[in-house]
């Protein structure tokens, strides 16, 4: 979510760290400020709402320096208000800070007695606040800041800057991710490489219980046992870190369309002639008795399609949960469970809990992550890649169809090593596995048809997704979908929990999507359909030809996509669920890559 950069440079830093914010909107935010030490003189700007404020403050009001902070807000603790916007500043200490502090309460209530009084609402006010407290009883910055740090309780990411100390940041991270870029005379502080990617290409990631003290020609990075120790130097690739639209009008949309180029990428990463191939340590399945896939979003729809997949494909036991209710229940790990986890950031903070709730639990620990570098992946026993590239629009899309790619690959290897499948099946099924990228391009073809659906349904103040086996969790993403970028209110359904409830809701205001294509469950569908169509309401039918030949007759709109196997029906079915929300909220005007109150990254709990 928030997002942070920090820089020691040679040039006026105000309008690198706009630049550097520029590419962290992604995450989500609600305000937005910087703050320089120039001279000496520490000071601040801050704007609510998007960045261009901050900008044209800067322009009427410019912060000169060259060292700085700055920082993109997501609102947890107090409004989207200026005050409450970071950086936060009490006296010689100015603190940008991502996560929350659990303690906040406690700490301020010890400082009023002190009679400090904070001006926010905010968690992070006090973090500065006691900064400056153990710097009044005559403690140096980097000693004040060891304090502060040691009585936090919660998650956080934190870059100190210093009124007097022009070549000084301090960062810590617990829980919420930092990285630290290298210069040649300058030295940075980022949320995540893509925030550093214009200034360096080389990155050092803190690890959990971190602490670093930067100047612009070196870093001293000392452990939660205060130990100094060596974290290695990263060369990230530029490419992988590009953030721009590529003639689009919103990134959800150049996403979209880079769905069948990611995915032929991706197949050629996992695929050698007609064998799966994982990369680093092997996965034996036939020493696995059960499966736990823990996420969250749109990434637990994936795990609940692969569940389907696992199941029957490898005949293999999966029990799919959400992230942040796993820990929670305790749930016990029995022998020869894998305990996999998916996360596009792979900073995700409930999942990277709920992963550390399983070590020393589970035999293996799996992640499939879009970042390599991520605290999911390296805290991982392997870590799968699912090659989507950065995926910058809010409402996740090729990073969903990436997950469902590598969700499959393994599931089809479980089902040949346990024997479960020839390898005759394997090859025809790798077959149209590579030919997908290609019906992919078909599907997109489409997207005029759906956006004359589109249109009516932005008319909707309520939408219903129903499907059947795979089709299920392909509704459950698309009325998740819908709703996260168009503002309706969707839901989802089992097709056949219809009459169990959800049927009372049904009148002709209520458009229905019913996610069809014609495979062993279209019959029961057809008939949950009916009863939608006899009480009057509004179906928009996605299926193929033969689906359509046979029910479309009486709905309203019919979405005709190509016929592909059963098993990938949900890869393609994609396409239909994101075209549908990105034209309805078209319609509607609402702000597509940065809907309101949504995070990129949910870095806290």
């Amino acid at each position: 979510m928030c997002g942070i950069v920090g820089v020691l440079g040679t040039h006026e830093v105000a309008p690198i760290l706009i630049e550097a914010l520029k590419r962290l909107e992604y995450r989500g935010y609600d305000s937005a400020g910087i703050a320089t030490v120039n001279d000496g003189v520490l000071d601040r700007r801050r704007a609510v709402g998007k960045l261009v404020n901050l900008s044209d403050l800067l322009v009427h009001d410019p912060l000169a320096g060259k060292s700085g902070i700055g920082h993109t807000r997501w609102a947890t603790h107090g409004a989207p208000t200026t005050k409450n916007a970071h950086p936060h500043q009490s006296g010689p200490v100015a603190v940008v800070h991502n996560g929350i502090i659990e303690n906040f309460r406690e700490l301020r209530a010890e400082l009023a007695a002190l009679g400090m009084t904070p001006v926010s609402e905010t968690d992070t006010e006090t973090i500065a606040m006691l900064t400056q407290h153990y710097m009044s009883q005559g403690l140096g910055p980097i000693e004040a800041a060891n304090e502060t740090i040691d009585r936090l309780k919660g998650a956080f990411a934190l870059v100190f800057l210093f009124q007097g100390e022009g070549d000084l940041m301090i960062a810590a991270r617990k829980g919420s991710p930092l990285a630290v870029g290298h210069g040649d005379g300058e030295m940075y502080v980022g949320s995540d490489a893509i925030a550093l990617a214009t200034l360096t290409d080389r990155i050092t990631y803190l690890e959990e219980g971190d602490r670093a003290f930067v100047t612009r020609t070196s870093v001293e990075i000392r452990d939660s046992e205060g130990r100094l120790v060596n974290r290695a130097i990263k060369q990230i690739h530029m490419d992988a870190a590009r953030v721009d639209k590529a003639g689009y009008k919103h990134f959800m949309a150049k996403e979209i369309a880079e769905q069948p180029t990611v995915l032929a990428d991706a197949l050629r990463g996992y695929l050698d002639g007609d064998t799966i191939s994982l990369p680093g340590e092997p996965l034996d399945f036939t020493k696995i008795e059960r499966l736990t896939l823990v996420a969250c979003g749109t990434a637990f729809y994936a795990c609940l399609t692969a569940k389907y997949w696992f199941e029957q494909l490898a005949g293999l036991p999966v029990e799919v949960d959400v992230a942040s209710e796993f820990r929670y229940r305790e749930p016990p790990i029995t022998a020869h469970t894998v305990a996999l986890f998916v996360s596009q950031s792979g900073e995700t903070a409930d999942t990277l809990a709920a992963l550390r709730y399983c070590k020393d639990k589970a035999d293996k620990i799996v992640s499939v992550v879009n970042v390599a570098e991520s605290s999911i992946a390296r805290e991982s026993d392997l870590a799968l890649p699912i090659h989507a590239g950065v995926e910058v629009g809010v409402a996740s899309t090729k990073a969903f169809t990436c997950q469902l790619n590598v969700l499959l690959l393994l599931a089809l290897k479980a089902a040949v090593d346990r024997g479960r499948m020839t390898p005759e099946a394997l090859a025809e099924t790798l077959a149209s596995l590579r030919a997908l990228p290609g019906v992919l391009n078909a599907a997109m073809d489409r997207s005029d048809d759906i956006n004359q659906a589109a249109r009516q349904i932005a008319e909707a103040r309520d939408v219903l997704f129903l499907g059947r086996g795979l089709m299920y969790p392909l509704a459950l993403e698309g009325a998740l979908k819908l709703k996260e970028i168009s503002y309706i209110h969707a839901e989802a359904y089992a097709s056949g929990e219809l009459k169990h409830g959800p049927i009372a809701l049904i009148d002709k205001s209520v458009p229905v999507v019913v996610m069809a294509p014609r495979d062993a469950l279209f019959d029961k569908t057809v008939s949950n359909m009916q009863e939608v169509l006899a009480r009057g309401g509004k179906v928009l039918l996605i299926t193929d030809a033969a689906g359509a030949a046979e029910a479309g007759q009486d709905v309203w709109k019919t979405i005709i996509l190509p016929e592909v196997p059963s098993i990938l029906s949900p890869l393609l079915y994609a396409i239909p669920a994101q075209l549908l929300a990105y034209h309805t909220a078209i319609a509607k005007g609402t702000d597509v890559d940065q809907p309101r109150n949504l995070a990129k990254s949910v870095t806290v709990e």
